[in-house]
């Protein structure tokens, strides 16, 4: 089971103005074949499916405990996209076209489908694939595919902070640099301790440095780059076989955690009438509070 904790991984910026442009760009860091829902998905069904845990444990918890982080990264990708679609509208009268900003969207979805929030598909509008996911149930098999996915995904986030400055998106970029690079290493010991190949000495891919990032840097300072999470759960604390040593990159010790990252709550997105969203009136909220009271 996977318990859902009200938070998300970090505090983005309230933006006095989304980005609509820049919502359909990061549109692929949710549901492209690099984005996040694949990275869930992958790891998700692998350690669903992991065959005989008993002996390969240490594997088994390094893939578990990322798979948990990587439920936050897509609702922190989701958030990222609600944020930057703020404002994109306005409320009026529907004869003089208060969603007319969707015309000049390239992500029109997000006006017709979803009331400008993140949807779970491509930066083309094409729904999320299972066909992305690798589980062959051959474990050195895997851990290639998912070292390679997260290389894959590292790329796709740099691009993507490469066509947008808006601060919301490349906050969120920011540190989802940090937390995939260190993804990457996770998945670069693990084969190291599989198989005896030295895959780490190729890293990082592509060969630049987060630091080079100005909003991936301070997530570098806090220490980020050097740790995995066991979210409260003690079982999982035999990645401490595998995730032990230098940082490949830094020189920095690597760190499992008994917890889960502080996190920050969620923003409170505004109601937008123009979509008929959530399409309560003021009465009809009185109505419904009113009958939540008659419950408790």
């Amino acid at each position: 089971m996977i318990k859902r904790v009200n938070r998300i991984a970090i505090e983005l910026p309230m933006p006095k103005h989304g980005d609509m442009k820049a919502a359909a760009a990061v549109q692929d860091l949710m549901g492209g074949k690099f984005g996040e829902m694949s990275t869930l998905n992958n790891y998700m069904f692998q350690s669903f499916n992991f065959r005989d845990r008993k002996n390969f444990k240490p594997f088994y918890d390094i893939i578990a405990s990322i798979t948990a982080e990587e439920f936050g990264h897509v609702e922190l990708v989701a958030t990222a996209i609600n944020l930057l679609s703020y404002g994109n509208t306005f409320p009026g009268d529907p004869d003089i076209a208060p969603l007319q900003n969707g015309k000049h969207s390239n992500y029109p979805l997000h006006f017709t489908a979803t009331a400008q929030t993140a949807y779970p598909g491509d930066a083309m509008g094409r729904p999320w694939n299972g066909e992305f996911v690798n589980n062959s149930g051959n474990l050195v098999s895997d851990l290639l595919a998912n070292y390679l996915l997260e290389i894959g995904a590292r790329t796709h986030k740099m691009r993507v902070y490469e066509m947008t400055d808006h601060p919301v998106a490349r906050e969120m970029i920011g540190y989802l640099l940090v937390r995939g690079g260190t993804h990457i290493i996770a998945y670069a010991k693990a084969l190291e301790v599989a198989t005896g190949v030295e895959v780490g000495k190729m890293l990082p891919v592509p060969d630049l440095s987060n630091n080079k990032f100005d909003y991936a840097k301070k997530f570098m300072d806090q220490g980020l780059y050097n740790v995995l999470y066991t979210w409260g759960e003690k079982e999982y604390l035999d990645m401490k076989q595998i995730w032990k040593g230098p940082n490949p990159e830094t020189g920095e010790q690597l760190i499992v955690i008994d917890g889960m990252p502080k996190g920050a709550p969620p923003p409170d997105l505004p109601a937008v009438p123009e979509q008929f969203a959530p399409g309560i009136d003021r009465d009809d909220y009185e109505r419904i509070l009113k009958r939540l009271k008659s419950n408790m």
